[in-house]
């Protein structure tokens, strides 16, 4: 039987959520409850599992240990237990109780022996490029998707040559690849981008998800002609080669491709817009400005996903015009169809929204109609596909969307400029207006958010060379944050410091250092993926291994007695994974409230025995 998306209605979010007042059914995955186990020596086996958007408010659980009940009274106050008699030979699995009535165990699970699962891989072979010096590959940016509806996510990697470049600078660069892997280290398939599209950390984002509601996750992605998909099946002409003599891909057609999740074939390959037209066109005449793409996933009728695409978001050089452009999509029953279609040229329409964008976006519903806006940098673009508002402040390079300040309505935007005079700016998401603002002597190049101290209430906001503050605008003063990612880790319910192969947290040092694993992305360190994947709330990370030949995932053993559903059955964080790996990665962030003073159930209990 084919395993359908759950609608699910957000009531156990919006309970928290001060966004809205609207409670919208929207398709999410139907995962199972995502029980994982760890050994903790000596100490026994640590073991968390998934509360569901859906789940009743008076759910509790049963834990069984080789199919023998370990619990005396259901557990009621929290989604993890710390099991001292647990051994590395033991199983668990996890019974809900429902009205008194014990439901269906989980399918039991085997024991980690380490704090991470390691996943092996199938390294590409390097090479040399007709122009250029030889490279090698490292795993890169990393997403994740129910590919086969069994309820369990798998992992889709890219593979990045060492020669990829940034769209500023000139050179050849091997392929990118795309690879599907099970948890338990399953290759399932090797999509192929071909020559004809460069490799660099804005060319190739990919978008995994269950675009159509049948189960099942999609992989949708910019191609050309000379791609190859996960069964061996070539895209367009084969020997077709668009390469300049400076490594840029200025001519030739680009598609966009729908692959199926559970094989990597093509399932639908059509032109691609926003399409290239004339460079120039874009802001310069060598393709830097063309070549900046974006994706995303957003449910802008409430209930299901559409897929967008977009192109653009710097100013022009003097001589040049530049366009921002952003196409929705969606995939229904084998047919690709667009849905709307925004341009904002700078001699044309929109002319205020040019050079807005960030290298990065957001998507979230700011204005509380059930339906999703697309925040891209310093505008936001309206779920009808018209433009909502732009503060004209410019481009930055990062920026966060969350209910940073519970005590106001609604969500807010931190976001970092590029423009004079420079600084960051933290507005209502909803309507642009600047709340607090904060300048500084050049470019801000990052900046961060996150409940990081319990002293104040809210988030704390931070960016290079401007201070840390408090969100309604209290400068806290100079800091040392790092200002690269964030990830729910620990027992409370502060977010802690995600750089390089460190966690930390402020005032508090270091939690966990990932031994002999490597960030990605130069000095954006950023880990392949971070994202909510099993177990309870807290969220895991991905690094590569330092000699790339294997993914580590690594996930929390500290007890925690906060009892949350699972961050990926919240529609804006679950989309914030799927759009993680665009542009310059950033941490995902739920449509509530997440922090210290939240409402939420919670327990001095251990759940020890």
């Amino acid at each position: 039987m084919k395993k359908q998306s759950v609608l699910l209605v957000w009531s156990v979010m919006c309970i928290m959520n001060a966004a809205s007042n609207a409670v919208a059914a929207r398709q999410m995955e139907n995962l199972d409850r995502g029980v994982v186990a760890v050994s903790q020596g000596d100490s026994g086996v640590f073991i968390s599992w998934r509360l569901f958007g859906t789940d009743p408010e008076t759910i509790a659980f049963n834990l069984y240990r080789d199919a023998e009940k370990i619990n005396d009274a259901p557990i009621t106050d929290s989604t993890n237990y710390t099991d001292p008699a647990g051994t590395a030979a033991s199983t668990y699995s996890i019974a809900p109780v429902i009205d008194k009535t014990e439901q269906k165990p989980s399918t039991p699970v085997s024991v980690w022996a380490d704090q991470y699962l390691e996943i092996p891989l199938k390294v590409p072979a390097g090479g040399t490029p007709t122009r250029g010096r030889g490279y090698r590959y490292s795993p890169n940016d990393a997403s994740a998707g129910d590919l086969d509806g069994d309820g369990q996510y798998e992992i889709v990697l890219k593979w990045s040559p060492s020669n990829a470049r940034d769209n500023s600078h000139s050179g050849s660069t091997g392929n990118v690849y795309l690879d599907a892997y099970e948890m338990d280290g399953t290759f399932l398939w090797r999509i192929d981008l071909g020559i004809n599209i460069r490799a660099g950390a804005h060319y190739n984002p990919f978008i995994v998800y269950d675009l159509d509601g049948d189960g099942k996750a999609e992989i949708a992605c910019r191609t050309s002609d000379a791609a190859v998909d996960g069964a061996g099946t070539v895209i367009g002409d084969p020997s077709a080669d668009y390469r300049e003599r400076n490594g840029y891909i200025l001519t030739g057609p680009e598609y966009l491709t729908i692959f199926e999740g559970k094989t990597g074939k093509v399932l639908k390959s059509t032109a691609f817009y926003p399409d290239r037209v004339d460079v120039r066109q874009w802001g310069d005449d060598y393709g830097n400005r063309s070549g900046r793409f974006l994706a995303a996933v957003a449910y802008f009728d409430g209930q299901r996903p559409t897929l967008i695409m977009a192109r653009g978001y710097y100013n022009p050089q003097p001589e040049y015009t530049a366009r921002n452009e952003i196409v929705a999509y969606n995939w229904r029953d084998g047919a690709l169809n667009q849905v709307w279609y925004f341009k904002a040229n700078t001699k044309g329409p929109n002319s205020d929204y040019v050079g807005q964008g960030c290298h990065s976006l957001s998507v979230a519903d700011v204005d509380g109609d059930g339906k999703d806006e697309i925040i891209y940098g310093a505008c936001v673009i309206n779920d009808d596909g018209t433009g909502l508002y732009t503060t004209k402040l410019g481009h930055g390079d990062a920026l966060h969307v969350s209910d940073m300040d519970p005590a106001r309505p609604g969500l807010e935007v931190w976001q970092c400029h590029e423009d004079p005079p420079f600084g960051a700016t933290f507005r209502d998401a909803a309507t642009g207006e600047i709340l607090y603002r904060y300048t500084a002597r050049g470019d801000t190049g990052r900046a961060c958010a996150g409940d990081i101290t319990a002293e104040y209430p809210g988030y704390e906001t931070w960016a290079s060379g401007v201070p840390m503050s408090t969100c309604t605008g209290e400068n806290l003063g100079r800091h040392s944050n790092p200002t690269n990612f964030m990830v729910w880790w620990d027992g409370d319910l502060l977010r802690e410091f995600l750089n390089s192969n460190r966690i930390s947290k402020y005032d508090a040092g270091t939690l966990l250092t990932a031994q002999g694993c490597s960030s990605n992305n130069g000095s954006k360190s950023t880990p392949c993926l971070s994202a909510d994947l099993f177990g309870d709330w807290r969220e895991e990370v991905i690094w590569r291994t330092r000699d790339n030949q294997a993914l580590r995932i690594y996930t929390t053993t500290d007890v925690t007695g906060h009892r949350i559903p699972t961050l990926m059955h919240d529609s804006q964080y679950r989309v914030a994974i799927a759009w993680q790996n665009a542009g310059y990665n950033q941490p995902p962030h739920p449509s509530f409230y997440l922090g210290h003073g939240m409402k939420t159930r919670t327990s001095e209990s251990q759940h020890e025995e």
